[in-house]
């Protein structure tokens, strides 16, 4: 694993990532990994130690999904706010996305390499 509960509890100002179990954080940062690993096309175990900038975009992505997986209506769009005894919830249609992380990760991702023009092609007889 790339980046640990603790880390990820000390990165987020979130009530929900800092109070959610640690079992569950190595999920999240699990499924952060997968994310980071399909963005940039290599395994994070390439890069030891961990540069700064996978580091921070684990830590946003590994915090969103913390969130997401935390609370259902998060993923929904609900608001809920409490005043006293009185509490409401809005919806406004819109719903918590991942966090951009694409500059962070730029260095990492691997470009197409220049191809010469030749193509091979090969064709048989129907």
């Amino acid at each position: 694993m790339s980046i640990t509960p603790v880390e990820l509890k000390a990165y987020s100002v979130f009530e929900d990532v800092i109070d959610r179990a640690d079992e569950l954080l190595e999920m999240d940062i699990l499924e952060a990994e997968t994310y980071i690993q399909k963005k940039i096309e290599l395994p994070l175990s390439e890069y030891i130690p961990l540069p700064s900038k996978l580091r921070l975009a684990l830590l946003k992505v590994a915090q969103f999904f913390a969130l997401t997986n935390s609370d259902e209506s998060i993923t929904k769009g609900y608001k809920s706010e409490k005043i006293g005894d009185y509490s409401y919830t809005l919806s406004d249609g819109s719903t918590m996305s991942i966090p951009d992380v694409s500059d962070l990760l730029d260095d990492y991702v691997k470009e197409d390499e220049p191809t010469d023009g030749n193509v091979f092609l090969r064709m048989r007889v129907l």
